[in-house]
């Protein structure tokens, strides 16, 4: 199928082929009939994208502080290579879908095959969207009006937190489509409205529909305007949905209001707000948050968990069916709105044409086709194989690690990459071009039944990897698989269980998982010299992890296992291999009060059958400008320190006192190379099987 995609690295505006989504649980699978193209939103991200680098970071500072401080804990070279990566992720355009349901997804009641709904989908032939991201479209609404329901939708929401009544008098500054659509929901709930704006003929537009109209490009004073229609009492509320950068509007929307007049705000405007026009009237202001209620909210959005009706009346859902409900009675008039229309298959027409004159409501329709190919075959095939292992490759999980660090450092194996397979098939597709990959797909199947593919690597999300891992060993295949390997004691005697089977088939597959660090040549320099000390030793390993946000998956126990299971596990890992012998003892102290109710800042003891002790303080309550990780080691009146893994002191070790890498080196490429070597030589798993069912086993009773 076909998707617009915007690159923001290099600016280039896509129609690609990507592979077709496949129905999600929660989720309904929708053919697109007609798609309405956001012109503030999306002209936004095509300009970010054409900007230069300094005109990108001019727009984004808070960025560039992270950057910076990026730099100084893990070089400069690490850094651009993260900030080339980021910018290089296609991104898709659009949000406002109308189409077909093909398919309902396990769980998702109220909706059936055939039904035409509306949704936040992008601009693609086929998408995949949650339940609550979705509502029916009425017979009497078009195709055509139905996908101005989510930008509708957008302006609805800043007016239930104006909270009109009737008889008000409101302004709306911005007479976009967002603006324009806010003056007849405001006009059909009894308001007396003033739209503002610098374009005439959208003022035109907006009288046409019963408002009054400030026209700037005139002259005109809106403040002065207001005043003498509202026989200088002040507006009753202030609705912006204009988008610049100058503080004009909000200055000017205070002097508008009334006294406890209310001002919010739907655009994007300067906020370098005076205290004297708030203060003086007692003003409040609001910042509305796109669709409404719910937005944002993974509970929500992706796991389909809906708000009660009675207690949040308007989610954003309800509010795609109250706009839906405003063009059904013809109290909402979108077709005057339509300024040009494309077929979809002209769409880089239509988004070179963003910025033209007159350019309002751009709607593209959908040709009649075939779009259900989950397979998009990319690349020439590589030399066919025969019984023997290859190192043919095939890739689970197309996020950021697998495009920023697992591709790049299996493109210098000898692997031959051929297949990747990813939920959306956007990012799977990019990467397959990017690094020469034969095939993406969006259906699991096309990895597990090639018989060429002898070798998976799972980077998905961790409450699949065990399932993952499980279906990649009964097929037959080697498995690398990223920390995690699995979440319960349950799906680790499951995978023990697949791994028996595997190997009574005659298969002999390896299981891998990503406990790169102990292959960081940071980390060979300190064991070598370590495995001749015949001394119990004292590991204090101290990583500054930094905070991430309690609705962030990774801290869902059910999704990510939390922090302990599932960053902490490369530490223990770490020390067992340094070590050198079997965790004897373990305990995890977790910081109490309520900075540790996310189970984030903790403590792991560990010993050792040989008498060594390690200890892992782990934080997220650091601050970013000290290094990330840091290991030391005491041995026989002897030190290492490791920093940041890019350089390693040693103190009273004989003809050793520094190792320094050109930059950071956690081991992820000689991780990769060393699973691949195995593969193609026939020799055990790089990392002894004992070794990983041993840190699974600790990690899992420590998370407990």
């Amino acid at each position: 199928m076909k998707q617009i995609l915007q690159n923001l690295g290099s600016g280039e505006t896509l129609l690609a082929e990507v592979p077709a989504p496949g129905v999600r649980a929660g989720c309904l699978l929708i053919k697109t009939e007609t798609s309405l193209v956001s012109l503030g939103t999306e002209k936004m991200l095509v300009d970010f994208g054409r900007a230069n680098f300094l005109q990108k970071a001019r727009k984004q500072p808070d960025k560039v502080k992270q950057v910076l401080q990026k730099i100084k804990t893990d070089g400069l070279m690490p850094t651009i290579n993260a900030v080339r990566n980021k910018l290089d992720q296609p991104l898709p355009l659009g949000y406002c879908n109308v189409g077909r349901v093909v398919a309902v997804g396990a769980g998702v009641s109220g909706f059936a095959v055939g039904d035409r709904v509306v949704s936040n989908g992008p601009h693609a032939e086929m998408v995949c969207v949650p339940k609550n991201l979705c509502a029916k479209v009425p017979e009497a609404v078009s195709s055509e009006e139905a996908a101005f329901t989510v930008v509708g939708s957008i302006g609805l929401q800043g007016i239930r937190l104006i909270q009109p009544t009737l008889g008000e008098t409101v302004v709306v500054t911005g007479l976009g489509l967002i603006g324009l659509l806010s003056v007849q929901a405001l006009l059909a709930s009894g308001c007396r409205v003033i739209g503002v704006d610098f374009d005439s003929k959208k003022c035109e537009v907006a009288r046409a529909f019963g408002a009054d109209t400030v026209d700037l490009s005139k002259g005109e004073d809106p403040v002065a305007f207001v005043n003498a229609a509202t026989q200088n009492r002040g507006a009753d509320a202030v609705l912006i949905t204009a988008s610049t950068q100058s503080n004009e509007p909000m200055h000017q929307a205070a002097q508008m209001c009334r006294q406890r007049g209310r001002v919010v705000l739907v655009g994007v405007v300067g906020l370098n707000l005076m205290r004297s026009d708030f203060y003086e009237k007692e003003i409040s202001f609001q910042v509305s948050c796109s669709y409404g209620p719910g937005r944002y909210d993974a509970d929500y959005e992706d796991r389909g968990n809906d708000y009660p009706f009675g207690l949040v009346r308007w989610t954003e859902g309800r509010n795609f069916e109250a706009i839906l409900g405003l063009m059904a009675r013809g109290k909402m008039d979108v077709r005057s709105l339509i300024s040009h229309r494309y077929s979809f298959e002209d769409a880089l027409v239509a988004y070179a044409n963003l910025g033209a004159p007159g350019a309002l409501g751009i709607v593209m329709d959908y040709p009649e086709a075939d779009v259900s190919g989950r397979t998009v075959r990319l690349a020439k095939s590589g030399p066919a194989v025969g019984g023997v292992q290859q190192g043919v490759v095939g890739i689970l999980g197309a996020g950021n690690f697998t495009g920023a660090t697992l591709l790049p450092a299996l493109k210098k194996t000898s692997a031959r990459l051929k297949t990747i397979v990813s939920a959306g098939g956007v990012t799977g597709t990019h990467l397959a071009k990017k690094f020469g990959l034969e095939v993406s797909t969006t259906d699991g199947n096309e990895l597990w039944n090639d018989q060429e593919i002898d070798t998976v690597y799972i980077t998905t999300r961790h409450n699949a990897h065990a399932a993952q891992v499980i279906k990649a060993l009964d097929a037959g295949k080697n498995v690398y698989v990223e920390k995690p390997l699995c979440l319960t004691e349950d799906e680790m005697r499951a995978v023990r269980e697949a791994l028996e089977r595997n190997r009574e088939r005659g298969d002999n597959s390896r299981l891998m998982v990503g406990f790169n660090r102990r292959f960081s040549p940071h980390i060979r320099e300190i064991k070598k010299r370590l495995d001749t000390a015949p001394e119990a030793k004292s590991f204090i390993v101290t990583v500054n992890a930094g905070a991430i946000p309690a609705n962030h998956w990774t801290q869902d126990p059910k999704v990510g296992g939390g922090r302990l299971l599932g960053e902490g596990c490369h530490f223990v890992d770490l020390l067992r291999f340094l070590a050198g012998c079997e965790i004897t003892e373990s305990k995890v102290d977790y910081l109490g009060g309520s900075a540790g109710t996310l189970k984030d800042v903790f403590t792991v003891s560990l010993k050792f059958a040989d008498g060594s002790i390690g200890s892992i303080h782990y934080f997220a309550n650091g601050e970013k400008s000290f290094p990330k990780e840091r290991l030391e080691v005491f041995c026989g009146e002897k030190i290492f320190q490791l920093d940041n893994f890019r350089v390693t002191r040693g103190f009273g070790w004989k003809g050793f006192s520094k190792f320094k890498t050109a930059s950071q080196d956690k081991g992820h490429a000689d991780a990769m190379r060393a699973m691949i070597e195995a593969v193609r030589n026939g020799t055990a798993n790089p990392i002894p099987e004992d070794e990983l069912w041993e840190v699974c086993r600790v990690c899992l009773e420590l998370a407990k």
